[in-house]
């Protein structure tokens, strides 16, 4: 019985929605699969993505939720016997919360707030105890190592972006809070920032929107984009600039972005995306930007799992990476030295 076939077996059994990790569990189990791989999860769940995705409608399965999933027949049954799904949803929920976990930095974030009393913590302790409390769900080998990694690419991403991080390196592996630290010098900056930050938001909008393609071409030149052509005068409705996004010279990914200059109180619906989608070349994936945001129905079309991904940039994100290009902006930097408390404290004072 291969992997698909014992899973609609193990499903039509619960009559409920169940994570990856619960489909293994009961597979293994049952004895209905057997596997000498040392991750079975990602591998049940890879299947039956990749079974939803080949095969759209036509698939037995759905996915209600991150790695959960149910029978179409059982969700088709609800739906038509007029029953709420109430109980489904709660299934639903459970799920995200026991196996989905916190992001790497978010469960760092939280141990620092509950377990480092206002002290750094080295990244290894960090990590256990994210595990420990079920905060961070991870199948990786090297979570520790992951862990720092995630941290430190989090600090520099915001330093480019002129924005304040939310941790702070103190040596030897150590890292916590930077609002543990006084407001000081580095507080300054990041208030400016700020203000430049709101003033550049103003400044796209005024721009023409030719002016405004312009820039987006110039910004996708930046981030790695290939052939970056602006294919239209006007920025209503379609395509307004194609790429190749070119990665490490090895990957490249034919782009096609429409470009929303909008008032922040404008958000970009649903049918947007499905514009744009139905708007894509062959092997073409899309990308909306906009001064503005998106509504939940937006980004969830967006991502929607039978369907080509539309990728989407709201003004912040937008502003943020002109800021980390120097584009509209140019870059101060002032050099802010710190003690280090390493090397400075009682064992290297002359205690004479």
């Amino acid at each position: 019985m291969n992997v698909n076939e014992a899973a609609i077996e193990i499903l039509r059994k619960a009559k409920e929605p169940l994570h990856a990790k619960e489909i293994t569990e009961r597979l293994l189990a049952e004895g209905l699969w057997k596997t000498s791989g040392k991750t079975p999860q990602a591998t049940v769940s890879a299947i039956l993505y990749s079974d939803i995705q080949k095969k759209g409608d036509q698939s037995l399965f759905r996915k209600v939720a991150p790695q959960v999933f149910v029978l179409k027949e059982m969700s088709n049954a609800n739906t038509k016997s007029g029953t709420t799904l109430s109980i489904v949803q709660s299934e639903i929920e459970n799920a995200k919360m026991k196996s989905s976990g916190l992001s790497f930095t978010d469960s760092a974030q939280r141990v620092l707030e509950e377990m480092g009393d206002s002290k750094p913590m080295h990244y290894r302790e960090i990590t256990a105890k994210a595990i420990e409390k079920g905060w961070l769900v991870t199948t990786g080998k090297t979570p520790e190592a992951t862990m720092y990694a995630q941290i430190i690419t989090e600090i520099k991403r915001h330093q480019k972006r002129g924005k304040h991080p939310r941790f702070v390196q103190h040596g030897r592996g150590y890292v916590g809070l930077i609002r543990w630290m006084s407001r000081g010098l580095a507080f300054q900056i990041e208030q400016h920032n700020q203000q430049v930050l709101k003033s550049l938001m103003n400044r796209l909008l005024a721009m023409t929107p030719v002016a405004f393609e312009e820039l987006i071409s110039q910004l996708l030149a930046e981030m790695g984009f290939e052939m970056v052509e602006v294919t239209k005068v006007s920025g209503d409705g379609g395509i307004d600039v194609r790429g190749t996004l070119v990665v490490s010279e090895v990957i490249r990914i034919r782009m096609a972005v429409q470009v929303k200059k909008w008032k922040p109180k404008t958000r970009v619906l649903a049918p947007v995306v499905q514009q744009v989608r139905g708007s894509l070349g062959t092997h073409e994936q899309g990308l909306i930007i906009t001064t503005s945001d998106f509504s939940k129905g937006a980004v969830e079309e967006a991502v929607r799992s039978d369907a080509v991904p539309v990728a989407l940039m709201n003004g912040e994100q937008l502003a943020l990476l002109l800021m980390e290009y120097g584009l509209g902006v140019r870059r101060s930097a002032p050099d802010l030295f710190e003690l280090d408390e390493d090397r400075t404290n009682e064992r290297y004072t002359d205690k004479k």
